[in-house]
């Protein structure tokens, strides 16, 4: 699996995904979903969400924000 950072959007290692759980998310490889996802609880979120929360929200899947 690969980890990602919520701040910076950017893949890091899996160390530093365990050393920041809150601002890190743990993706499986393949996902056909597309939308944002907080990094603390892990849920789905809208967008309206994401933006009021950049730090700690991830956009993932197809397409562009």
């Amino acid at each position: 699996m690969t980890a990602r950072s919520a701040k910076s959007g950017r893949f890091v290692t899996a160390l530093t995904a365990r050393r920041n759980p809150r601002t890190t998310i743990t993706m499986s490889n393949g996902s056909k979903s597309s939308g944002y996802r907080s990094s603390i609880t892990g849920r789905y979120v809208t967008k309206a969400t994401a933006a009021r929360h950049p730090e700690t929200t991830i956009h993932e899947g197809g397409g562009a924000a």
